[in-house]
């Protein structure tokens, strides 16, 4: 969920601004946002701080990641009292910050399962949820902070194992597995052509106000020493759909389906259409969120409210 308030915490008796890194496995979650009825990774996160604060806390995300998809570097903020703060430890020798993670990930631990336990679910359904969400860190922020607008940038990475990487079973949860060979030379020189800042709403779902143009800083293909080929994304903000519909649309262009000038040509054409195809989730992982010096958080921030609130930006 959102937070429109402003980003600048409070830390005179006011409200404390925290920041905390996280990863999860999006395979058990319907998507990182809340749904009624529904397992979410927001839901889990805001039902396991009211447990700790007693109070409904709600969180704002760097990057929401749709059903199925992965976070290995994810970033989130919420807003404490002073009071809430400083009563984290609970008498015990911890400072707030690492009572906070302890008893975070203790609460996440058994309320993660609880209701798979209380529905008689089965044990494949209980042991895949258990551990999902991983909390590794948690300190107050730095002044003007937001997890969503002082972002400067997202990077994403997605894995396929084409017919020249084989079949590894191990790693098929996070893998796509493609039946033909894919020219990784072809689909960087595709890649190549969408680079920069352009209106990405050939390659989106839009979303009601919201701009689709964005700059894409990095969109490259390596293949592994082992075969499997691994897509890296980059850019300031990424559309929904954005990055599985140019690894789903850079893939035509690897099996020869499409020439490598295509993905250029779908983006000027400014049309999402049956043409774009978009690549399952399970191999999408965010990788890493990037901010700017700490000084620097409130300007990166009011400056990203701005551009998206300009139509066509």
């Amino acid at each position: 969920m959102s937070n429109d308030r402003p980003a600048v915490p409070s830390q005179d008796g006011g409200l404390f601004r925290v920041r905390m890194d996280l990863s999860y496995d999006g395979a058990p979650f319907y998507g990182w946002a809340c749904q009624d009825g529904l397992p979410t990774v927001q839901g889990s996160l805001e039902a396991a701080l009211e447990v700790l604060i007693r109070r409904t806390v709600r969180v704002t995300v760097a990057g929401r990641t749709d059903s199925g998809v992965h976070a290995r570097g994810q970033v989130v903020h919420f807003d404490l009292t002073g009071p809430e703060w400083a009563g984290l430890p609970r008498g015990a020798a911890l400072t707030p910050e690492e009572a906070l993670i302890r008893r975070l990930r203790g609460i996440l631990n058994k309320d993660l399962t609880m209701p798979l336990r209380k529905a008689k679910a089965s044990k494949r359904a209980i042991h895949a949820m258990e551990g999902a969400i991983a909390v590794h860190s948690a300190s107050l922020a730095p002044e003007g902070f937001d997890a969503r607008f002082s972002a400067l940038w997202r990077r994403y990475s997605y894995r396929i194992a084409d017919r020249e990487a084989g079949r590894d079973p191990l790693t098929r949860a996070v893998t796509l597995w493609h039946d033909f060979s894919l020219d990784e030379h072809r689909m960087n020189a595709a890649a190549d052509t969408v680079l920069g800042i352009r209106d990405f709403l050939s390659f989106c779902k839009p979303r009601t106000g919201a701009t689709t143009v964005r700059e894409l800083q990095e969109f490259s293909f390596l293949r592994r020493p082992d075969g499997v080929m691994e897509a890296h994304l980059r850019a300031d903000a990424f559309c929904h759909n954005m990055v599985r519909s140019l690894v789903g649309g850079a893939i035509l262009v690897g099996a020869g389906e499409r020439p490598p000038e295509w993905l250029a040509t779908r983006l000027q054409a400014r049309v999402r259409d049956s043409k774009s195809l978009l690549a399952p989730p399970h191999p999408l992982i965010l990788e890493e969120v990037r901010y700017p010096p700490e000084g620097e958080m409130q300007l990166r921030a009011e400056n990203t409210r701005a551009r998206r609130a300009i139509p066509g930006f």
